[in-house]
């Protein structure tokens, strides 16, 4: 293998491997002018394939954007997905608040590689890995100290100005969404930097290995420009079997056991205080029973109130939280988020506009989709809440009638 620095821009790398020559083309995904050159490019009739930096899910909904609208939000949500979709839609929302900023569609470089290899009939390879299997794997592998400030970071997004800083829009002229959101972790975290930039990197180099290595002559690799000197050194120096590679890195890190065990210690805790009240004193034991119950239905009901959630469902998250709270196979936000499917359920407009009105904080509370989730995430939170809360409350109880 061989690497070359190209002789102009905009291809910045050249890379050799067994007959196929990978020309990286490094794009700003806030440039007008990086649609120009990939259009350019293609357009030379240079080469026989395109490789862009895109999952199949972000293709998906990248070529066909009523995709969401076949979206079973209850099943994703019973499937534990509901927070990963919402992380997308604040990553894509942010986006969307750049590409209006600069007067350019969201993924506009990348639609014109898919476009132009359509009009010439090349392959096309979507080489990224999974969106969702790069926050899962972000999500596991960092610290739990560390979750809630990416969470943080993701929020932050959506609370900030309207117009995106000029530091932030320097970012992603180098790097791409996941890199300028998450920029200022990653510099401090090892691991989120490993997870998010150079594992992708590897991973794109496995993909364009196992598929077009051997095949074709010349393959356009669109990614942004931050990947191409990762990229090229992965590909200048690749060892192994890729295949093997893809598998180890769409591997999810296994969960930690602790997550598991203490909410079912927290029940047999709440539990045992119930039992050891009643013991004393039937009066205590009921009115244990009574603030568990009181304290966890109005913090659960309370978040359910801040989603602006439909009365019922706002009744529904106080009577499912002190039950759901003793059993850790459902959960308060589960049965709040049904209710508000519901009672409100979402229209194909809904699904049509959801990108675009997640842009704007409001927009969250507006749109019925995004504010199942939000009904979901604000209703778990209050229901978690709750029972630390209650749980405190009656250890002090039992602790004053010791």
């Amino acid at each position: 293998m061989s690497n070359e620095s190209a002789s102009s821009p905009p291809i910045l790398r050249t890379v050799h491997f067994d007959g196929t020559e990978f020309h990286l083309l490094g794009t700003a995904h806030v440039s007008r002018q990086s649609v120009e050159d990939v259009r350019r490019a293609l357009r030379s009739g240079d080469y026989n394939a395109v490789a862009i930096e895109l999952c199949p899910s972000r293709h998906a909904t990248l070529v066909d954007p009523q995709s969401l609208a076949r979206l079973d939000l209850l099943k994703t949500i019973r499937d534990g997905k509901g927070g990963m979709v919402a992380a997308s839609l604040a990553l894509g929302a942010y986006q969307q608040r750049i590409a209006e900023q600069f007067g350019i569609e969201p993924g506009a470089e990348m639609r014109c590689a898919i476009d132009e290899a359509k009009a010439a009939d090349l392959p096309l390879l979507l080489v990224d890995r999974e969106i969702g299997v790069t926050l899962k794997r972000v999500y596991r592998r960092v610290p739990w100290w560390q979750r809630a400030t990416l969470a943080a970071g993701l929020v932050a997004g959506l609370l900030s100005r309207e117009r995106v800083p000029a530091e932030e829009i320097e970012r992603l002229k180098q790097g791409d969404l996941l890199e300028a959101t998450f920029a200022e972790f990653a510099s401090r975290s090892p691991l989120l930097y490993d997870t998010l930039i150079a594992e992708r990197d590897r991973y794109m180099a496995a993909k364009l290995l196992s598929g077009a290595a051997g095949r074709y002559d010349k393959v356009l690799v669109v990614v942004g420009a931050g990947h191409v000197d990762g990229l090229a050194r992965e590909l200048d120096s690749f060892q192994g079997d890729p295949w093997q590679a893809l598998a180890e890195l769409q591997q999810l890190p296994p969960p930690s056991r602790w997550p598991r065990v203490i909410p079912w210690l927290i029940v047999a805790l709440i539990l045992a205080g119930f039992a050891y009240g009643f013991s004393r004193d039937w009066q205590l034991g009921w009115r244990l029973i009574a603030e568990w119950t009181l304290i966890n239905g109005v913090l659960c009901a309370a978040g359910s109130l801040l989603a602006r959630g439909h009365p019922f469902t706002i009744a529904a998250s106080f009577v499912a939280a002190p039950l759901t709270s003793l059993n850790p196979t459902i959960g308060a936000g589960f049965v709040a988020a049904a209710v508000e499917l519901g009672m409100r359920k979402p229209t194909v407009a809904d699904f049509s506009r959801l990108r675009n009105d997640v842009s704007r904080l409001g927009g969250w509370w507006r749109n019925r989709v995004a504010r199942v989730l939000l009904v979901f995430i604000l209703a778990t939170l209050g229901s978690a809440a709750g029972t630390y809360v209650a749980g405190f409350r009656i250890a002090e109880q039992l602790l004053a009638a010791s």
